[in-house]
């Protein structure tokens, strides 16, 4: 797996610098007026890279939300194409959303975009679509890949420690949403691309055996972390859609996201909420042979006894600081309970938690999993 050659295969620059000193990016942007998006937790990092762009013969604008954590929404999106109207260039500094505004505004402006990382805490940096709330719906919509994602380990590795654990999260997902993939794949005849989902495995695998380094804010660790992050990325591009990155966890995330929405609250980090899914999804699939037998039953329980355990991704995600249990965020009972029995319906995608509802043994579990997870 070479990150590099990958980056390159997909025309993204992923650069690799310290102290806001990128000179590839500064080259491809001499001349250009470049609007810098960013939050005011960020604000600081973009006055940084205003700085070094104006050294190096940029024309920056930063474009600032005054929310610490704006809501990628129809709003926001068009404060950014207003806030940005006349330049050549959008920069996210940040993260999660505002790495998806700068791709779906450079989308819809054809203009291109790319993002200063300044925390490892989602898996949306390299893909093609960007996940948006639309009339307070969660909803995907097809974007730009970043032509430049800047990476300052020491930035990335200084991170709050929750989003460090987000990031994590959002990666160890990814057991299940592949295992989600090859099921549907066996029992619907969905089709399965092995190229993606063995080169999100590997990638994974290799974040997965660094937790020590991150729990520690090793930047060998971040990296491998940041790598996994990318790939996955790629992976979504390769197979044509969110498939190796997005499964059960994830629908499980957003009908929360859309809860929080609803109800005018803040909404929680995307890779603790995916984490907690991930958690719920382990567990459905440990304990699938409880339930009565199906047609293709043995080779599900064949993908299941690949995955590791519920609880080992607990103690992992935990030792990053992020909850293990939804009331920790502040989910109501009924939520929960509901989101077990309705997420399945956020995307029509065959995943374990379809499974489990379709063939009517989530009513059975629905005690079980509100006494270990709730």
């Amino acid at each position: 797996m070479d990150i590099s050659a990958l980056s390159k295969r997909f025309g993204v620059n992923a650069e690799r610098g310290m102290g806001y000193e990128f000179p590839l990016f500064f080259r491809r942007v001499e001349g250009k007026k470049v609007a810098l998006l960013c939050d005011a937790n960020t604000r600081p990092f973009a006055e940084g890279m205003a700085d070094a762009l104006e050294k190096h013969g940029a024309f920056p604008r930063i474009f600032a939300y005054k929310e610490a954590e704006p809501v990628a929404d129809e709003e926001t999106i068009r404060l950014a194409l207003d806030g940005t109207e006349g330049c050549d260039y959008l920069l996210a500094v940040g993260a999660g959303t505002l790495n998806d505004v700068a791709k779906y505004t450079g989308f819809l402006t054809h203009r291109e975009s790319g993002v200063f990382a300044t925390a490892p805490s989602m898996d949306g940096f390299t893909s093609g679509v960007t996940p948006l709330i639309e009339k307070g719906f969660k909803v995907t919509r097809p974007a730009q890949v970043a032509s430049n994602v800047l990476i300052d380990l020491s930035v990335l590795s200084s991170a709050p420690r929750i989003m460090i654990g987000a990031g994590v999260g959002d990666i160890l997902a990814k057991y299940c949403c592949l295992t989600d993939w090859r099921i549907s794949s066996l029992l619907t005849g969905e089709r399965y691309d092995a190229s993606s989902a063995d080169l999100m495995e590997e990638a994974v695998r290799a974040a997965d055996a660094s937790i020590g380094d991150l729990v520690l804010r090793r930047p060998e660790g971040v990296e491998k972390l940041m790598d996994a992050l990318l790939i996955s990325g790629y992976a979504m591009v390769i197979a044509g859609n969110s498939r190796p990155a997005s499964g059960a966890e994830h629908h499980m995330s957003h009908y929360l996201e859309m809860d929080f929405l609803r109800r005018g609250e803040r909404i929680p980090l995307h890779g603790v909420k995916v984490g907690l899914g991930t958690e719920v999804s382990l567990y459905l699939y440990g304990t699938l042979r409880r339930r009565p037998a199906f047609a293709g039953a043995e080779k599900v329980y064949a993908e299941a006894d690949r995955l590791p355990s519920s609880e080992e991704v607990a103690k992992k995600l935990s030792s990053l600081g992020c909850p293990t249990r939804f009331s920790e965020l502040g989910i109501p009972k009924d939520t929960f309970v509901g989101m077990l029995k309705d997420a399945y319906k956020i995307r029509d995608r065959f995943t374990i938690l379809t499974l489990y509802c379709t063939y009517g043994f989530m009513e059975g579990a629905i005690e079980e999993l509100t006494e270990k997870f709730y």
